[in-house]
């Protein structure tokens, strides 16, 4: 097993460490359990611990104190311990239960305490239902995780269509432990997802959202379109890229080698790669466009700030091309904006999609090489109090002398205050 070696990574480590050496010493039993045991055995650092214990969370919050518990859902036996420092991070501990039947497609209607074993039974997926002793450092299995985990296989616990019945979005959670960890759908389980892929829709947006963006911000995004798509769950979750209902109204090839070769850590340059055939510039106007994109993104109840980065980026694309050729001060702006490495990232994956080469790209980023990021975005020369000094009154004529002078500077034409003011003055003149 994998341990951590990150200062970071210790401290949440030892303080998951120490929960279940105190639940050990009050006569509990205590495990790590979930993701925490699958990312060790596959010699990753876990981001968090999750513990499992026969402790009910009312003897969790008496042993650990009402000040340093949080309840989180104490009705389903979860409390949370936050750690000291922020470091530490904070530990979930659930007791082990059974849950009843699921009526929402989320939640059980009741829960009852039980052992490890049956607390196995209803979890996920078999390399999501192991624990660890991390006392003695051993893995108990009682559902073939580690098996599954050596096998490369995401194979959900007991009959999968039970297990997704449960909760829908279980099937999306299926693909992207597939893509990510780059293991195979069980046979069953994937057969299970093709037939209950519709029920996908019953899900909140907002859950969707979480595991779409954590798909696309994975460099195995490429798998994961491919999984979603053939599993009937793409055109669930993003109809927009289908027409008449036709699962061949999409390239799926060209848009999964476009995020195979797409290098960002991102998830708006990916989402702006899967969009782009709402944004083709033979589809209408402009405007029309760009709308398209907003409304799909605003369905998906994406935060402002995304969509307007993916937005720009498919409308800048165009700024992009034969960037060579264009004015410093269409290039300068361009490549000073906070998203124009998304941008870049973007163009050059379209490219290499398209078999062509990333010419545009690859200058924006020569160019960036040797410009100081202070010589793509200087100070303004003048501002509107020196054009209203000239007597022109408020309106649109101060916006385009700001904007007239703005571009001579960014065009190297003009390098000072007083060459500013001169040009401003004969410029007001006319």
């Amino acid at each position: 097993m994998t341990k951590p070696h990150s200062q970071f990574t210790i401290a949440r480590y030892e303080f998951a460490l120490s929960i279940v050496r105190q639940l050990r010493d009050a006569g509990f039993q205590s495990l790590w359990a979930g993701g925490c045991v699958r990312d060790q055995i596959l010699g990753k650092e876990p981001k968090d611990y999750d513990v499992a214990t026969d402790a009910t969370p009312a003897q969790v919050i008496q042993l650990f104190g009402e000040r340093r518990t949080v309840a989180i859902g104490a009705s389903f036996g979860v409390v949370m311990i936050p750690g000291t420092h922020r470091r530490q991070g904070q530990v979930e501990v659930a007791t082990f239960r059974s849950d009843g039947e699921y009526l929402d497609g989320r939640h059980p209607q009741s829960v009852r305490f039980c052992s490890a074993r049956e607390d196995a039974q209803r979890r996920d997926f078999t390399i999501n239902g192991m624990f660890f002793d991390p006392i003695s450092e051993t893995v108990i299995d009682y559902v073939g995780g580690t098996e599954d985990l050596n096998r490369k296989i995401v194979r959900a616990i007991g009959d999968p269509s039970a297990r997704f019945s449960e909760d829908k979005l279980r099937m999306l959670r299926a693909v992207r432990f597939a893509a990510t960890f780059q293991f195979h759908l069980d046979e069953a389980t994937e057969l299970a997802i093709d037939t209950l892929h519709h029920q996908i829709t019953q899900v909140s947006v907002e859950r969707i959202l979480q595991e779409l963006k954590r798909m696309l911000a994975h460099p195995t995004r490429h798998d994961a379109l491919a999984m979603l798509h053939s599993t009937g769950l793409l055109q669930q979750i993003l109809p927009e890229l289908f027409h008449d209902n036709s699962p061949v109204s999409i390239d799926i090839h060209f848009l999964q080698t476009a995020l195979r070769n797409l290098e960002s850590v991102h998830f708006e340059p990916a989402m702006a790669i899967l969009l782009s055939n709402l944004h083709a510039p033979d589809k209408t106007d402009s405007t029309a466009r760009l709308g398209a994109v907003r409304e799909t993104c605003r369905r998906l109840k994406m935060a402002n700030e995304e969509i307007e980065a993916i937005c720009w980026i498919l409308e800048s694309q165009r700024l992009l091309d034969h960037l060579v050729s264009k004015p410093l001060h269409v290039r300068k702006p361009l490549l000073a904006h906070r998203y124009a490495l998304q941008l870049l990232s973007v163009s050059s994956a379209l490219a290499a999609a398209r078999g062509l080469p990333a010419d545009d790209a690859a200058f924006a980023w020569h160019y960036l090489s040797t410009h100081a990021p202070e010589s793509l975005a200087p100070e303004p020369l003048i501002n509107g109090c020196d054009v209203m000094a000239l007597g022109i009154p408020e309106g649109p004529a101060i916006r385009n002398l700001l904007a007239t002078v703005r571009n001579a500077q960014l065009d190297e034409q003009i390098q000072d205050r007083d060459s500013a003011i001169k040009l401003l003055q004969s410029l007001a003149s006319r």
